[in-house]
């Protein structure tokens, strides 16, 4: 059986994906719990990674070894790096980047990994199924936009930094699990995809607004995932018949 992949890093993000799962099972593996089941239709394994990107790294490949993957979904929050994303807008990301690697000693752009670029690029078809989906939506009161999206192993609160890595890497936004979760998928070939909801932005206390609205932004991504998954369900159901 083929599986969606979901990877999403916080309890609060894991909580409203699993909530809208339907006969579920709970599977540990080398102490990592997985929860099977169906979400609109579409057999899905997810997985709570907890935060950065060795433990966003490290999940993927046990779920990429032990269960037949279709492909991954990650989701989740993310600051802002483009002024003009607002509280809950969505990026869907095009390519990752890991703002944090830096072998520039080398003659390497910052970024830059050996063996796999500076850049790591999602599924086209799943951006595709995302924008339509979201497009879709009859209550939509945020924005999307397709667009770079960035890791680092910290969280991002100066708004020095958040500069640098805008002006650096041309990222919509910026978050710890993405790029790492990209990287074994490149390397797995897998296909994947990373999805934020802009959560807040770099500005010295940001912190206090993630708390504020790490919520909302965990409740539109379970959203936005349904719709996604109902589309492709119903997609099967035309070739079947």
């Amino acid at each position: 059986m083929q599986r969606i992949g979901i990877i999403l890093a916080m309890q609060e993000e894991f909580e409203e994906i699993s909530n809208v799962m339907e006969k579920t099972e709970e599977k540990l593996i080398q102490g990592v719990s997985f929860l099977t089941g169906r979400i609109e239709g579409q057999n899905c394994v997810v997985v709570q990674s907890g935060i950065g990107k060795v433990n966003a790294a490290r999940v993927t490949q046990i779920m990429i070894d032990n269960f037949n993957l279709k492909y991954v979904i990650n989701l989740g929050s993310a600051g802002a790096l483009d002024p003009m994303l607002n509280i809950g807008d969505i990026v869907i990301g095009d390519e990752l980047s890991q703002h944090d690697f830096d072998i520039t000693a080398f003659g390497h752009a910052k970024g830059y990994i050996t063996g796999v670029g500076d850049r790591i690029y999602c599924d086209e078809n799943l951006i595709k199924r995302f924008k339509k989906a979201i497009n879709n939506l009859d209550d939509r009161s945020y924005e999307i936009k397709v667009g770079g999206i960035t890791s680092g192993d910290i969280f991002c609160t100066e708004i020095d930094m958040k500069n640098k890595i805008y002006a650096n890497f041309d990222a919509e936004c910026v978050e710890m699990e993405g790029a790492a979760i990209a990287q074994v998928c490149y390397l797995d070939n897998i296909p994947f995809i990373v999805v934020r909801s802009i959560s807040d932005s770099p500005n010295g206390e940001n912190a206090i607004t993630f708390d504020q609205f790490v919520q909302l932004a965990s409740k539109r991504c379970a959203k936005i995932l349904k719709a996604v998954l109902r589309d492709m369900t119903e997609e099967d159901r035309k070739v079947e018949s």
